[in-house]
């Protein structure tokens, strides 16, 4: 049944109305004009719930979720049945598409370029990137850094062959309280890049047990341990020192 007339004067041209849809779960808010047919009205519905305009099946509902009519004449105007603002139109898929369809994104084929035609694109960021000469393709600024990374290294090893395994030593870091120990690792370590000293502190002063990420550097008790890097580590005659730790409860 459609409602002729209603179409006033006083309707406004346009009405807010929720969409929800037989193939899925959520519901969206839109505002349509009462002039468009039912027909061009299902062509918008398109892009909303993805059924095809010609599988619509639509069923007007008030704002309470009372139903109202079906609005099944695609010659008629939206604006000649009784919507209004806050209604909701529902969407009854005859397509035989399945109930969350749309809504499972891991179904739908992804479009994927190859390294090769993506090399080739002259607005991808890399060709940016390329082109101004930033990061990695700064082959100037990428030799400088490699040359600094080299010397830090070399600068770390002549320190580290310095220090022995058993040696007593205080560390010395800007900012914290020295803490003395005894060398139980010297040399290259998995969790991070350049030379690292094992230290097994005096007292519980560390972060680990001389393991880290699992593999284990050397042995001593929780909190005992910490590695640091041999700019930091002075090697000399430093005897155990009472922390006063023992004296806390």
């Amino acid at each position: 049944m459609i409602l002729s007339g209603a179409l006033g004067a006083a309707s406004p041209a346009t009405v807010s109305i929720s969409i929800s849809s037989s193939l899925n779960s959520f519901r969206a808010q839109k505002r349509y004009g009462r002039g468009l047919t039912i027909a061009e009205f299902k062509c918008k519905l398109e892009l909303v719930v993805g059924s095809p305009a010609s599988c619509m099946d639509l069923e007007l509902y008030t704002a309470d979720d009372k139903f109202v009519m079906k609005l099944d004449s695609d010659e008629a105007l939206l604006g000649s049945y009784p919507i209004d603002d806050g209604c909701r139109i529902h969407v009854i898929d005859r397509s035989g598409a399945r109930v969350g369809e749309y809504e499972d994104v891991s179904r739908v084929e992804k479009y994927e370029m190859s390294a090769t035609d993506y090399e080739k694109r002259p607005d991808s960021v890399r060709s940016f990137l390329k082109r101004s000469k930033v990061g990695k393709f700064n082959e100037e600024e990428m030799l400088k850094k490699e040359a600094e990374q080299e010397q830090k290294l070399a600068e770390e090893k002549a320190l580290a062959e310095a220090i022995s395994v058993g040696a007593r030593c205080e560390v010395r870091v800007s900012g914290q309280p020295n803490k003395r120990g005894t060398v139980m690792f010297v040399g290259l370590a998995e969790f991070k890049p350049g030379y690292w000293i094992g230290i097994k502190y005096d007292e519980p002063l560390g972060k680990n047990d001389g393991s880290v990420n699992g593999k284990q550097y050397f042995e001593c008790q929780p909190k005992y341990g910490a590695f640091v890097k041999p700019q930091y580590i002075t090697v000399g005659d430093f005897p155990e020192e009472d922390y006063g730790l023992d004296d806390e409860m």
